[in-house]
């Protein structure tokens, strides 16, 4: 099956055909609709290798996430996928399993693949990654970690003034004993800025950081219920947990509902992403809700933005990161 088939068939010419497959708003509506019958019927698939040629492009956007286990990952990516649906791209999907040199690894794998640009999560990662971006010339978008003071194109939001935030609801409450669930901080900036930020929210509404109240574990539920039975049998016990995110977050609240902890009676729970288990679980989670789907849409954008234009400058956006107050965080008992 050939594109003379499909020109045949449809009575054109294979010029006109080429057309209709690479630039289609350059054809007629009514020679482009015999075109697309005589390509269904005849079931032909276009050679994208020589539509890559002629367009110089392979259609195509790499993303490489930290992990595909997080749902906050696939919300991102849902818009992300979407806008790049709307202008005819697709997305090739790559995990780096929060290492650092897989993350490199499968930058260079996406760019001998051709990719005409990468979303890529965090501001850190080993500099050869970002050697490889610049030499390839390839347009390339930072996401869920915003810093101004960096050069690089950044979709985000700020990690560390999420992680105040919740402090600050936790102290007008009147909570004095904070712990902390965090996420594992090494090669994660985002994990870092948030517990960078709770650091500063104790200081500055006068409370302690105590070191004995701070458990780093993988983002799952599994090690948010194992952080909160360490934390529950050290002393002084606390009067209310930040988590580092949702997850642990709803791992503690499980963990609270074995124990016979009321929650937010005995213990207030807090997390930070705003993933929509938080709102079925009971009680509900207070959190800072993050708009990762818009994010995604932005960061598409941006590099589409890039790839059509001749101004290639880094762009640099930032969404905000709301307080959600449910039923997981209440004044302690006195």
């Amino acid at each position: 099956m050939s594109v003379r088939d499909v020109a045949r068939l449809a009575e054109v010419s294979i010029a006109t055909v080429s057309r209709a497959i690479n630039t289609p708003e350059m054809v007629r509506p009514v020679l482009r609709q015999k075109i697309e019958i005589a390509i269904a019927e005849l079931g032909y698939v276009p050679d994208g290798n020589a539509r890559a040629l002629v367009q110089r492009r392979t259609m195509t956007i790499g993303a490489i996430v930290p992990t595909i286990d997080n749902a906050i990952f696939s919300t991102l990516l849902r818009g992300l996928q979407t806008k790049l649906q709307e202008n005819k791209y697709t997305l090739l999907l790559a995990s780096s399993n929060y290492n650092l040199e897989q993350e490199a690894e499968e930058v260079r794998t996406l760019l001998i693949r051709g990719v005409d640009g990468i979303l890529l999560v965090g501001n850190q990662r080993a500099q050869e990654v970002y050697d490889l971006l610049e030499n390839s010339d390839k347009p390339y978008v930072n996401t869920y970690s915003y810093d101004d003071r960096l050069k690089h194109p950044n979709v985000g939001f700020d990690n560390w003034r999420a992680g105040e935030t919740i402090v600050d609801h936790l102290a007008q409450l009147g909570h004095e004993r904070i712990a902390i669930i965090a996420g594992i901080t090494t090669d994660n900036d985002r994990a870092r800025a948030r517990v960078q930020g709770i650091k500063s929210g104790l200081s500055r509404n006068g409370l302690h950081f105590n070191a004995e109240q701070y458990l780093e574990c993988p983002y799952t539920l599994e090690a948010g219920r194992a952080a909160l039975r360490t934390l529950m049998q050290r002393q002084p016990k606390p009067t209310a947990i930040i988590c580092g995110n949702d997850i642990l977050a709803c791992g503690a609240i499980f963990q609270c509902q074995r124990s016979n902890i009321n929650v937010p009676g005995d213990l207030s729970i807090a997390g930070i992403d705003g993933l929509s288990i938080g709102s079925h679980v009971t009680p509900s989670l207070t959190t800072m809700s993050v708009p990762f789907y818009e994010m995604g849409e932005l960061a598409a954008t941006s590099l589409l933005n890039r790839l059509n234009s001749a101004d290639k400058s880094p762009e640099k956006i930032e969404l905000k990161a709301t307080l959600r107050i449910r039923e997981s965080t209440a004044a302690p008992r006195r």
